[in-house]
């Protein structure tokens, strides 16, 4: 634990001078500075980075909790922490705010001056808004608090990554004071400076408020991911953190990634399942009254081109293997608002051509009960009950039939089995371009655009340029949480890198596709959100697709072969 601790220190370090913190640090460079005396400055520096390591903490492992169980917006915490910010920079703008903002501290009987006291409050504020880098650590962190593993050591962790990140950024608060201590005609100067502190916090906090350091985050090269890759990438630091992402639970440990059959842990029920298909009558399973079969569940979403890819694959052993004792239980646990709805489901069961029982894990009840962090994902499980195999993303198809068959005739030596499958492997082995979501909440790729307005009609430009791997859109899009939704004249372009192109659209309407400024095709776009083919081709090519797009198509995630 005590090694995992100094990863995750090391970790915060990291990420406390990596792009993610540009955000916050113009305030956290002014915080301190706006004291009126040395010693009170570096008190107040203190007490902001304290109270950011706190409020971040709080947040990341225990906000949702709360907000969940108070029925509360998952977002209000945020917009608290902004409100906060906001104030103190009036505050430093007008002295009479800031003497109401300092009166109940004035009224504490503590050592600290009321500007320390003000400074943590004020670090609050920025915990709640910083975002620092995705890295293991962090999401291992996140998961603890989305999923209610909260436990001693995760509280450790998470506080032993928010210091790493915060001693950075004490070192700019404290180096902004060396520089006012230091220059006379600084010192001379402090109501210029408060006022100079109070505009930036203002502006920062409406920039953060309306996403527009996002694009500033982007541009920036992401100079310490090999770092971070090489601190947080090793096989230990990966075991300890999927210890504590699985709330301790040895028996949720103890498979690891290989060809063979092993030892895992007791197969949990399916659970909070919303609607079941291909049963009788819509007759729930249980995994206790599967007992005596061979189990294969394999967790899938049906717009995921890498599931569609595996399906093929988990029908033919389905058909291959029932007679002989296999079931399979296809876990539909869904990624997108769209795929929570039932019928929709129920029509991509049927357009897949899926025969076996699906499982609608809308809760993600089933999902947390194995601790799945993957689609797709196949668990098999032996005639007494237990999980003796997993198999994450596509691939390793015949290694997994090889497992279907040893523990069906475990069940029963009896068994004569018919030839394996021949299914296509249609895995990519090219290096491609990455998945492309397409609304703000996982937004990554875009170029071009300064601003983005959330759920708003906007109009956008195409870049002056634009390399492999991004887009660019232009006319009138509205930009949503999983979505954008074409308005007028709206276009997208797409510099990729893959064999096809697939691309999950919704909405009525047409789409016209131009490949290397040659107009390919004419897609008539109907009925629920599902996967398009837009471009197949024979070898991995690199070129630029631009999209026409007549109004209200929804288009949600691009996804490459």
């Amino acid at each position: 634990m005590v090694s995992l601790l100094v990863v995750g220190f090391v970790a915060g370090l990291i990420t406390g001078i990596s792009p993610c913190i540009l955000p916050v640090l113009p305030m956290v460079l002014v915080a301190g500075a706006t004291g009126t005396a040395p010693a009170s400055r570096r008190w107040r520096s203190v007490a902001v980075v304290v109270g950011l390591v706190v409020s971040f903490s709080f947040i990341t492992l225990l906000g949702t909790t709360v907000l969940s169980a108070l029925r509360l917006p998952q977002d209000l915490l945020r917009d608290a922490g902004l409100v906060v910010l906001g104030l103190f920079g009036l505050s430093l703008l007008v002295p009479a705010i800031e003497r109401i903002l300092e009166r109940p501290f004035l009224r504490l009987h503590a050592p600290q001056p009321a500007t320390s006291r003000g400074g943590f409050v004020l670090g609050l504020g920025l915990g709640a808004v910083f975002v620092p880098c995705a890295g293991p650590v962090l999401a291992a962190i996140s998961v603890i608090g989305a999923t209610n593993h909260l436990s001693f050591a995760g509280l450790l962790l998470t506080l032993a990554f928010a210091a790493g990140a915060g001693i950075p950024l004490l070192a700019v608060a404290l180096a902004g004071d060396a520089v006012i201590d230091r220059v006379r005609a600084l010192r001379d100067r402090a109501r210029g400076m408060r006022i100079g502190g109070g505009a930036v916090l203002l502006l920062m906090a409406l920039a953060i408020g309306l996403n527009l350091t996002e694009g500033l985050q982007q541009d920036v090269p992401g100079y310490t991911s090999a770092l971070q890759s090489s601190v947080e990438g090793g096989k230990s630091v990966q075991s300890q953190l999927q210890s504590l992402t699985r709330g301790g639970s040895a028996s949720l440990m103890s498979c690891t990634r290989s060809a063979t059959l092993q030892d895992c842990f007791a197969a949990p029920n399916f659970q909070g399942i919303a609607a079941w298909l291909n049963t009788a009558g819509g007759a729930p399973l249980s995994v206790k009254s599967l007992r005596g079969k061979v189990v294969l569940i394999d967790f899938w979403t049906y717009s995921c081109i890498n599931c569609q890819r595996s399906l093929p694959h988990v029908e033919a052993w389905y058909q291959r293997y029932r007679a002989d004792g296999l079931v399979v239980v296809g876990v539909h646990t869904p990624e997108f608002a769209f795929e929570h709805v039932v019928s929709n489901v129920r029509s991509a069961v049927q357009q897949f051509g899926i025969t076996y029982p699906v499982a609608v894990d809308n809760s993600y009840d089933t999902w947390n009960a194995y601790d799945n962090e993957y689609w797709p994902a196949d668990y098999l499980i032996d005639a007494s009950g237990e999980v003796r195999y997993e198999s994450f993303g596509e691939g390793q198809y015949g290694q997994t039939e090889t497992a279907i068959r040893q523990l069906l005739v475990a069940a029963d030596p009896r068994l004569h089995l018919p030839p394996t499958t021949a299914v296509p492997d249609l895995t990519p082995t090219e290096l491609i371009s990455p998945e492309t979501y397409l609304g703000y909440s996982r937004l990554q790729y875009l170029v071009g655009a300064t601003s983005i307005q959330d759920d708003a009609p906007a109009t956008y430009t195409f870049p002056s340029s634009i390399v492999a791997g991004e887009y660019g859109l232009s006319g009138t899009w509205t930009i949503g949480s999983e979505e954008s939704t074409s308005g007028a004249d709206a276009r997208l372009e797409l510099d990729f890198e893959a064999k096809d192109v697939y691309l999950v659209l919704g909405g009525s309407g047409t789409l016209s596709l131009t490949l290397a400024g040659r107009a390919l095709a004419t897609i008539d776009v109907s009925g629920i959100p599902r996967l398009y083919t837009l471009v197949s081709g024979q070898s991995e090519q690199t070129d630029l697709l631009v999209l026409t797009a007549s109004p209200g198509l929804e288009a949600y995630d691009f996804t490459f072969g």
